[in-house]
């Protein structure tokens, strides 16, 4: 049984201070890489360096992929290019090796490649780098299992066995021809109860399910989610097997992307985090505040320009929050709904069915709402029935246009390539609060009058 997680990080804090070699190399190897990326973003850089330096070149790799992005970045400047590539990526795999040299400038990045001693890991990683981020290129470790169609059992089970050297985990095992196009799979089950002589060709299953180098990477985890897989290989536009995508990297991309999801529905146009600096937090979160005042000021504007309509039905004024907050819960709401449908490809192609739904949901909500403040003006606020029935009107009004625009704004942004995250945020919300209290002074002008 180990020893909790806490009481080893107390240790090693204690053997740090004083500066304990063996103890604190003893402790290290005692704990997993993601619990030592925690503990080490808490240490200074002098106590950084020591405990990276009494790990394990593999260990260490992994617990630097594991370290926030900022911090990695701030970390490696301790480090010299040759040190970088042997010590961590020559540690790990093609991919995230690709995505760490890519967060340093470009002259360290050709100075860490040609250091490394492996001229086809190198090879691997410069190929990745011409990938977009955001693609299965981007996504896909080179190293994998593969074997041609025209070996025997025997000799397949050798090269697999020394293919497989490089990797923590085999899935699949890989079917190509001559020229390297992906042909299908070979079941392990099959291997071991199939004749020794007997071809690859005759016993691998050519029913295969693969994604393009140059496919999505939202379009990769939408495709891994439907059919389950834990592993997809990934060809390039003649077919040719280049690499493969694990369900961890997928799940990786999700949760990055999730993140920037939140912060744009929260009004935050860039990807920070409480490690920035003043500028760039400001910089993030300016111009939605800014969009935002700029609402509020139209919306007084439009106070301003009802000012007649307030002096002679006072009542009126008390009911501005509610309509405005409304509009822009509702607005959110439908908004949220849809940008999640968009996300998890189960929207369907059927705009105005989506539309239609969405609206007699919010009519249902809306008639039960505009009931109850209806009941509530009779009877609490004795107000007269047509100044009731304006402002029960008004509020269905404004959530049945506020449902319309959370529906269709987050289909048109992600029809024009524009991540509808941020119609859940500041967008919605500032937009039908001004609607919202535009039409509600339309609808009272009208029937009472004004």
């Amino acid at each position: 049984m180990t020893e909790p997680i806490l009481n080893l990080e107390e240790l090693l804090k204690q053997g740090i201070q004083q500066r304990n070699v063996s103890e604190v190399a003893a402790l290290l190897v005692e704990m997993e890489a993601v619990d030592i990326a925690n503990f080490f973003e808490q240490l200074d850089q002098e106590g950084q360096k020591f405990v990276y330096d009494l790990m394990a070149n593999e260990q260490s790799a992994e617990m630097v992929l594991e370290i926030d992005e900022d911090q990695r970045r701030k970390f490696l400047t301790q480090l010299s290019s040759k040190e970088i590539a042997d010590e961590i990526i020559g540690e790990i795999h093609s991919d995230d090796a690709a995505d760490l040299i890519a967060e340093l400038s470009e002259k360290q990045q050709d100075e860490i490649i040609n250091h490394l001693d492996d001229e086809e890991h190198a090879q691997n990683i410069v190929d990745l780098l011409r990938y977009d981020e955001d693609t299965a290129g981007g996504l896909m470790a080179t190293e994998l299992v593969k074997v041609s169609q025209n070996l025997s059992v025997i000799a397949a089970v050798k090269e697999m066995r020394k293919q497989a050297e490089d990797l923590d985990e085999v899935y699949s095992i890989y079917v190509v021809d001559e020229s390297e196009k992906l042909l299908g799979t070979l079941s392990l089950k099959r291997l071991l109860t199939t004749s020794s002589a007997s071809k690859v060709l005759d016993v691998y299953n050519s029913k295969v399910r693969w994604v393009k180098d140059n496919d999505e990477a939202e379009e990769v985890a939408r495709f891994m989610q439907r059919y389950d897989l834990f592993e997809v290989p990934v060809v390039d536009s003649l077919g040719k097997l280049v690499g493969r995508i694990t369900i961890d990297d997928v799940l990786d991309f999700i949760k990055e992307e999730n993140e920037k999801d939140y912060q744009l529905a929260s009004g935050i146009s860039s990807d920070v985090d409480h490690t920035d600096n003043l500028f760039q937090m400001t910089k993030a979160r300016l111009p939605w505040l800014f969009i935002g005042m700029v609402g509020g000021l139209v919306g007084s504007r439009v106070l301003q320009g009802n000012q007649s309509a307030l002096q002679a039905v006072p009542a009126l004024m008390f009911f501005v929050p509610l309509i405005a907050a409304t509009a822009g819960n509702i607005g959110v709401q439908a908004s949220a709904i849809i940008v999640q449908g968009l996300a998890n490809d189960t929207l369907g192609k059927d705009t105005y069915k989506t539309l239609l739904k969405e609206v007699s949901v919010s009519a249902a909500s809306g008639a039960i709402l505009a009931l109850l403040i209806f009941a509530f003006n009779l009877l609490f606020n004795h107000h007269d029935f047509t100044i009731s029935l304006t402002i029960s009107l008004s509020l269905l009004a404004v959530i049945m246009v506020a449902a319309v625009i959370g529906t269709v704004v987050p289909i048109v942004l992600n029809r024009n390539k524009i991540d509808p995250a941020i119609a859940t945020g500041p967008f919605i919300t500032t937009s039908n609060d001004i609607l919202g209290v535009l039409i509600y002074f339309a609808i009272a002008r009208m029937m009472l009058h004004l």
